[in-house]
């Protein structure tokens, strides 16, 4: 299995893997909502789960979110993430069974 974390799509593949434009994507990397990768000649790089974020980021426009909302959503998400993970570290009993949405 690859790593979802490593870097492996030019811009244009990301894009159609994503549904988006390229100049969708660099328009989310200026406002924050996504940081690719980039190589030592400074080309960027999407890695899987950067495709997937911008799957949601695509969802969330398309439900009528603008780019502040998405931020927000996606900053939650990042802190459940983070407090489930803490969960685990304490060893608490509702961490056995994690909600996603």
């Amino acid at each position: 299995m690859t790593d979802p974390t490593r870097g492996v799509f030019a811009i244009s593949v990301a894009a159609e893997l994503a549904g988006t434009t390229v100049q969708n994507l660099r328009a989310y990397e200026r406002s924050g909502l996504v940081e690719p990768g980039r190589t030592d000649g400074g080309s960027r790089r999407y890695s899987q789960n950067d495709v997937d974020r911008l799957l949601s980021i695509r969802e969330m426009l398309d439900a009528g979110l603008n780019s502040v909302g998405i931020e927000r959503v996606l900053g939650l998400q990042a802190e459940v993430l983070r407090l489930q993970a803490e969960l685990v570290r304490l060893g608490h009993p509702a961490s056995a069974t994690p909600r996603t949405t």
